[in-house]
């Protein structure tokens, strides 16, 4: 008898921003794929990361847990495969386990995917244009586009699974990372077109902390290498920036497309197969990422833009087509999640709890109404982002800029001085999110929120010691 438990199909992406989806009310593109998820099912509003980088977002979906535990708060750290993961809960259950595309959690020994039965996985970034795979056996090259590949390669494995028992296939996606290759197919995608620029494009950051003038993302930062062409002689400044938004957005874009077609392909695949109706089908990335919002790209900042990471979500069995969630719940949250629509207890050491309510519609009395990020790459790289941690409540963000020093040992995760003080005083910054929600002008200093920064360092303070981290060793810092 076939095991009637839900397929999940996970298709997540690299720096995907929510509002580079039509569903989400992009001004910018199109996505008819990702829409009919959101048709079919959820769209979730506030979905958020932990930690806006590739390989501690990861970690948590893998793990359930932040990334001061799972050992994975940098881009440096590779994943210990040896810890419970919600493949090998999974596996164990009689769920088909499969990831294919983008792990960037390390390679080799304990770093290499474990508890899936199935992995064939990008080096690191990998490739746009005829990428290689770590695989079991070793390492292919396979000509063609990356996002093509991935996409041909999971729908290979799901002919071939076994029909009789459930599965979990994570379909990662390299698109849309910088540096961003588009395929030939969209090479001329928006050609001619002018891409609306944000809201906050102009923002020179006058009202927020030192960090956030200091940082190295600026549209003026990006190279050449991203622009594919120098730029032209004779432009003003502002002839420049709006040059440089343009040639940047537009590829970035035309990532986005293909990534559209692929889950296209996957979705007709479950209908054409009748297994859409049993299949939970989630498509996310593993943050959110600035598109010229605030005259930046990347991400890293606890700034809205990087934090909300985009989650669509269908299940018809349980989710209401067209419907939208407002509860809160971050990417810790999701391995506990597959284990509960497994029918399967999730494990006491897991910090994250299962939304399965939440995308029913009947939000739990007791769900939170706040969250916990912390960033721990302090000037690490060129984008030359602060360490800083912070608390998201529905109407306010708290953030605490920790750090402007390297340990002397080189510890960059920590951000201090071989004495452990920070040769200057933290910053914080206060945003109100119902009088500005695009977050341009810190109200931590005006005597009107006193209160309100009172109660929520208390908040903070609870919520960091909820998931066991501790708050960086320096008075202001509490």
């Amino acid at each position: 008898m076939p095991d009637s438990r839900p397929n999940i199909l996970f298709v997540m992406t690299d720096d995907h921003a929510a509002h580079a989806i039509s569903a989400y009310g992009s001004r910018i593109n199109q996505t008819p794929n990702l829409d009919r998820i959101a048709s079919a099912g959820m769209r979730c509003e506030k979905t958020f990361c932990t930690n806006s980088i590739c390989a501690p977002s990861r970690a948590c979906i893998l793990s359930g847990t932040y990334n001061h535990i799972n050992g994975v708060r940098t881009l440096h750290d590779r994943f210990d495969g040896a810890q419970d993961t919600v493949q090998k809960r999974l596996g164990d259950a009689g769920y088909q386990t499969a990831i294919i595309g983008k792990w960037h959690l390390g390679h080799g020994g304990e770093a290499d995917p474990t508890g899936f039965d199935h992995w064939c996985v990008l080096p690191g970034q990998g490739d746009y244009f005829n990428p290689h795979f770590h695989t079991p056996e070793g390492t292919v090259q396979v000509e063609g586009y990356c996002t093509e590949i991935i996409t041909d390669m999971s729908l290979d494995w799901l002919r071939n699974r076994d029909p009789e028992t459930p599965f979990m296939l994570m379909c990662h996606h390299k698109a849309p990372h910088r540096h961003w290759e588009p395929s030939p197919k969209y090479a001329d995608l928006f050609e001619g077109d002018e891409i609306p620029v944000p809201e906050t494009f102009q923002d020179d950051h006058r009202g927020h902390a030192r960090a956030a003038r200091e940082a190295k993302m600026k549209l003026m930062d990006l190279t050449e290498q991203d622009l594919k062409a120098p730029v032209p002689e004779g432009l003003s400044e502002e002839e420049e920036l709006h040059w440089r938004y343009q040639r940047y957005i537009k590829d970035y874009l035309r990532c986005v497309q293909s990534v559209d077609d692929s889950v296209g392909q996957l979705l007709d695949y479950l209908e054409a197969e009748n297994l859409f109706e049993n299949t939970v089908v989630i498509y996310t990335s593993d943050q959110g990422f600035f598109l010229g919002d605030h005259n930046w790209f990347d991400k890293r900042f606890m700034y809205e833009e990087s934090l909300k990471m985009p989650f669509l979500i269908s299940y018809p069995q349980e989710i209401a087509p067209g419907s939208v969630s407002h509860a809160m719940v971050l990417n810790v949250d999701f391995p506990a999640t597959f284990l509960d629509w497994a029918g399967l207890e999730v494990p006491e050491a897991w910090q994250g709890v299962s939304a399965r309510k939440c995308f029913q519609g009947s939000v739990p009395s007791d769900w939170r109404d706040a969250m916990y990020y912390r960033y721990w790459m302090h000037k690490d790289g060129s984008h030359n982002v602060y360490a800083h941690y912070g608390l998201r409540t529905h109407h306010h963000k708290l953030i605490c800029y920790y750090a402007d020093a390297l340990d002397a040992m080189g510890d960059r995760t920590q951000g201090y001085d071989g004495n452990g003080i920070s040769p200057e005083p933290p910053e914080w910054e206060l945003f109100d999110l119902k009088k500005d929600p695009n977050e341009m002008l810190s109200v931590y200093h005006d005597p009107d929120y006193e209160g309100i920064v009172a109660n929520l360092k208390e908040r903070l303070a609870e919520e960091m010691a909820k998931v066991q981290d501790e708050p960086y060793d320096h008075p202001d810092c509490r």
